[in-house]
């Protein structure tokens, strides 16, 4: 028998993607974000209000968790590997068109959808999910503040405020939807690493610095 018979397999590489400092800021966003839905459905769905009921709590854990939505985001700026991860999500390239070409035909190939550290869907949510939050916090701030504008803004942000809840309820679904199919992504947020033959296949253009 061959003596490298014996030899012990080579562990899988990991790649470092995210720090710590990264993955507690998507932790403490996705919590805020999640009592920001809950309190929500509670205060919008009869049969949730009457189950639980203290109207009056749930009302100022909502403005509380709003308010703190933007802040880990904004702490998180002292983190240089957050700022570059910022400015990767906030650059498109011609790759990224060619990914949302081929995810528009459905086209599944590796060499379809070409993709840097993050891919153009990540980019398009990040970027309208920061708008989106922006907007909630405008829109709840002149639903709080009653004396800060007429009643026909007030009533305007309410409209816009309770619509656009429910289209983020609906696109955070989904981004939990496709987190859960992916549990090397999963993984990634979780440890901070991946594994080098997940990060060629769906991120083949990026370059994790050593």
């Amino acid at each position: 028998m061959s003596p490298r018979a014996d030899a012990p397999a080579r562990p899988a590489a990991r790649l470092r993607r995210f720090s710590r400092a990264e993955r507690w800021i998507h932790r403490t966003t996705a919590a805020l974000m999640g009592v920001c839905v809950v309190t929500a459905a509670v205060l919008y769905i009869p049969q949730l209000a009457v189950l639980v009921g203290r109207r009056e709590l749930v009302v100022r854990v909502h403005e509380c968790a709003g308010l703190a939505l933007p802040v880990p985001v904004l702490l998180g700026l002292a983190s240089r590997a957050f700022r570059v991860d910022l400015r990767f999500l906030n650059r498109f390239g011609p790759h990224d068109r060619l990914w949302l070409w081929a995810a528009l035909r459905r086209d599944r190939r590796r060499q379809a959808r070409p993709a840097g550290k993050f891919n153009a869907g990540q980019k398009i949510y990040a970027a309208w999910i920061a708008g989106a939050t922006l907007v909630m916090l405008g829109t709840g701030l002149l639903m709080w503040f009653t004396h800060l504008a007429p009643l026909v803004w007030r009533t305007s942000a309410t409209f816009v405020h309770d619509w656009l809840a429910l289209t983020i309820a609906v696109v955070l679904a989904g981004h939990i939807g496709m987190a859960l199919g992916d549990p090397e992504a999963r993984r990634g947020l979780r440890t901070g690493t991946v594994s080098e033959e997940w990060a060629k296949r769906q991120h083949p253009l990026w370059r994790p610095r050593p």
